[in-house]
């Protein structure tokens, strides 16, 4: 279902010329989805293909279980019940409100951060 879902998403995406980007990539770096980290890591190094081509810092794939929160519920759990990215979040929305960032530019924003 993963691999249906990123190959309609590379031909829906509203850019045209990123989906010819995207399809293009898709072609030499096929969809890695025999688990959840080989997803992970595919689709870091995907987004890093981009960020070469347009001479963006690329993001360190190592960490990509750091900066991204899967909401995964009990995983995500510590002891007492609190979600480990809770607090993340918290300190996420507080940045944003700094930064004078309307609610919903929260995700966006925080996907394309942790991408970079």
């Amino acid at each position: 279902a993963l691999t249906t879902y990123i190959y309609l998403f590379a031909r829906l995406y509203p850019c045209g010329e990123c989906a010819a980007h995207f399809q293009a990539l898709l072609k030499s770096f096929p969809p890695q989805v025999s688990s959840r980290k080989a997803a992970e890591m595919w689709g870091c190094h995907v987004h890093n293909q981009v960020n070469r081509r347009l001479k963006k810092v690329e993001f360190d794939c190592a960490r990509v279980g750091e900066a991204y929160d899967c909401g995964c519920g009990e995983e995500g759990k510590e002891e007492g019940g609190e979600e480990k990215g809770e607090e993340k979040k918290m300190m996420m929305k507080k940045k944003k409100k700094k930064k004078g960032e309307k609610d919903g530019d929260e995700d966006i924003r925080v996907e394309v951060e942790r991408m970079g």
